[in-house]
């Protein structure tokens, strides 16, 4: 009489499994943030279009998209960052030497710092 009152609940769909190339690649972008630079950023920008590519061809039988966007998006970022930052560490090294900074702080005049190096 149980059985009647409270029918078994209809079977739900399994989720689509997560692609892998999509987990690696945002496991990537955030080491590329955070431990290794460079080169986790550059593994996550080559990983994630790898990834979407066999999601899109699996037919929904694989999940994951967003972790693969966000591993794209993160790996670019970090890219940038290392970029700006060796700029800036090449601008400094060559700058200090050159003893711009101390023009700047006499005098703001660039041309003395200059014509000495020369």
């Amino acid at each position: 009489m149980t059985d009647q009152m409270n029918p078994a609940p209809a079977p739900q769909a399994a989720a689509p499994a997560s692609n892998t190339m999509a987990l690696v690649s945002l496991i990537a972008g955030i080491v590329g943030l955070t431990i290794f630079p460079l080169i986790g950023s550059v593994v996550a920008v080559i990983t994630g279009p790898m990834a979407r590519k066999e999601i899109a061809a699996s037919a929904g039988a694989q999940g994951g998209d967003g972790m693969a966007r966000a591993g794209i998006i993160l790996g670019w970022v970090g890219i940038g960052i290392s970029v700006l930052g060796v700029c800036i560490a090449c601008l400094v090294l060559v700058l200090v030497p050159l003893g711009i900074f101390g023009a700047f702080r006499n005098d703001y005049s660039l041309l003395p710092a200059l014509l000495a190096w020369i």
